[in-house]
């Protein structure tokens, strides 16, 4: 038998702890070796028995959970999984977080959060089982913060035969990061879902659009898709791609997750197979579970080229794993050669 994932949960109620101890040790193949009220805690209980995967709160009395974050990743590197609100200040702390490298995001709301615990049980179990398989020492991500060193950005109104659209999860916002950092304006357009909770995609959107010479914005309905711009599917809200003459442009609706997920990769690889198919170009980075792999064969099908973040350089190697299996993936390739990929359709 393979060993059990072992899990130290970290958080200031009581309530909580006792919960994800429960919901996490019944699972079969994990093992919740403690629980701490903070950090300080947390660090007795480590020593001897360091954990596999941290579930920790990111805000705690005594010491706030991204400064312990930011030790246990300098000290000794381990997947963490971030407990967040679901608040605009609580999206842009996990944000620091995600920098900083914590793998996955498990949300909880500051009102109802037993019943919110028992009915997401699944998206808990999910986040530590991907936390488990990542890969931690692989998604530092040089941030430069010099927006005024990068280029202007374009005032083209141009629009281009090629889109481009991304899909990814866990360590996509640290593999986004890094990709789109490295385009200048006269990149293609390019659509992303990033499995991300809502609220949480407008301020991963505004946090790369600071730090990129292109624009980066949440995608609202109706957006035209051109060079120079990246849309980000809303949490929450699907996102297609749709066509009218000349120009490309998003639709973003509710609806029932796909795949388990909302917005979906597959919803948009689909689209983007019905109404672009040779002048789309798709990419499958990291993350775990399977959402993409089918809308990236009918890509493929479509006359799209594809392409498949190669294992080495993922944080998680699960969609692009499921995506090569399928026969979707024309070219492997590492997350340093994405940029140059995407520049090559301009």
């Amino acid at each position: 038998m393979e060993r059990k994932i072992r899990v130290l949960v970290v958080d200031d109620s009581a309530v909580v702890r006792n919960m994800m101890t429960d919901i996490l040790s019944a699972q079969p193949d994990i093992e919740v070796t403690g629980a701490a009220a903070d950090p300080y805690f947390a660090i007795d209980k480590m020593r001897g028995n360091w954990p596999d995967v941290i579930t920790l709160d990111v805000e705690m009395p005594r010491m706030d959970g991204l400064t312990f974050l930011r030790k246990i990743m300098k000290s000794r590197p381990t997947p963490v999984v971030i407990c967040s609100s679901l608040t605009e200040k609580g999206a842009e702390t996990t944000l620091e977080a995600l920098s900083a490298g914590a793998v996955a995001i498990f949300t909880k709301p500051k009102l109802g959060v037993k019943d919110f615990l028992q009915s997401s049980a699944p998206e808990l179990v999910d986040a530590v089982r991907a936390a488990a398989r990542s890969r931690v020492k692989t998604i530092n991500v040089q941030n430069t913060q010099h927006k005024l060193l990068l280029p202007e950005r374009s005032a083209m109104i141009k629009t281009t035969e090629t889109v481009v659209a991304i899909g990814t999860s866990t360590g996509g916002t640290l593999a986004l990061e890094k990709i789109l950092t490295t385009l200048p304006v006269t990149a293609p357009g390019i659509v992303i879902v990033q499995h991300m909770p809502e609220k949480f995609t407008a301020a991963f959107a505004k946090r790369l659009d600071s730090i990129c010479a292109i624009e980066v914005r949440e995608a609202v309905d109706g957006d035209r898709v051109r060079p120079g711009l990246a849309l980000v599917a809303p949490g929450g809200k699907h996102m297609t791609l749709t066509r009218s003459g000349a120009f490309y442009y998003v639709a973003v609706k509710s609806g029932p997750a796909v795949n388990r997920h909302c917005p979906s990769v597959d919803v948009l690889f689909r689209s983007a197979a019905h109404c672009a198919g040779k002048n789309a170009v798709g990419i499958i980075l990291t993350g775990m579970g399977d959402d993409g792999a089918r809308g990236l064969q009918e890509m493929l099908e479509s006359g799209a080229e594809t392409f498949g973040q190669d294992e080495a350089s993922c944080v998680v190697y699960g969609m692009p794993k499921e995506a090569v299996k399928r026969g979707a993936v024309q070219h492997v390739i590492g997350l340093g050669d994405v940029a140059g990929v995407i520049m090559r359709y301009v």
